[in-house]
């Protein structure tokens, strides 16, 4: 199987150290917005500075947690980069999770209490690895995902919400490496979008379609910056 422009960019560029370019700018990007979503106070410009330069510049005083979770979800997209043709797993699912949230609690294993997303009810941290290993099961029987078979991935996973924390961000990024994989151009969710994403959630049970359409937006970013960097699609 060949390699997906995309792709090949990406590791190439991150292989090279290549500043400036399409991996730096899409590596700062994902960790802004899908932290941000999920309550990170950094602005962009500090973000940009701690996965470029390995510094915290602010101007006011910043979370330790924030600052960790920066570097988490970037080591954690590196490593979708560097993995995106392995077949999705419990394991793979688990390692990621212990990626974006190290030396933080309950990092790389599955909840042991109760949550929700809003007003919808999570599955019982009892029934989690259960639940789990039947959307994988029948996710990786797929031959050929689909960019909806990925997007319906992303829900059902989310409202299994397997995690005690992190289950949006380690979502948002399997669905990535899973675009990578199947050769599709993958997705991020700005942070003015967010609204536009938890609606597509909530209603994905009655109107798929909502979520696709935010996802594909999503897509239209991503292809912005490939075409600025001039990175073909096919």
């Amino acid at each position: 199987m060949s390699i997906h422009p995309l792709l090949h960019t990406l590791r190439s560029q991150k292989r090279e150290h290549i500043s400036g370019g399409l991996y730096e700018s899409l590596l700062y990007r994902m960790t802004y917005h899908s932290n941000r979503i999920e309550g990170c106070l950094l602005d962009p410009n500090t973000v940009r500075g701690i996965l470029t330069r390995g510094v915290v510049q602010a101007s006011e005083p910043v979370r330790v947690s924030d600052v960790l979770e920066t570097c988490g979800h970037a080591r954690a997209l590196t490593y979708c980069i560097d993995t995106a043709e392995e077949s999705l797993t419990d394991e793979y699912i688990l390692h990621l999770h212990a990626l974006l949230k190290m030396g933080q609690e309950d990092s790389g294993v599955y909840k042991t209490r109760r949550n929700v997303i809003g007003m919808t009810m999570t599955s019982d941290p009892k029934d989690v690895p259960a639940h789990m290993h039947t959307l994988l099961t029948e996710y990786t029987a797929l031959s050929s995902p689909t960019f909806e078979d990925i997007v319906d991935f992303h829900y059902r996973f989310e409202r299994i919400h397997p995690f005690q924390d992190g289950n949006g961000r380690v979502g948002r990024l399997i669905a990535f490496k899973e675009c990578l994989r199947a050769g599709i151009v993958p997705f991020f969710i700005a942070d003015t979008k967010k609204h536009f994403y938890y609606r597509g959630l909530h209603e994905y049970p009655t109107q798929p379609g909502f979520l696709r359409e935010t996802c594909a937006d999503g897509q239209d970013t991503v292809r912005a910056l490939m075409t600025h960097f001039e990175v073909p699609e096919k």
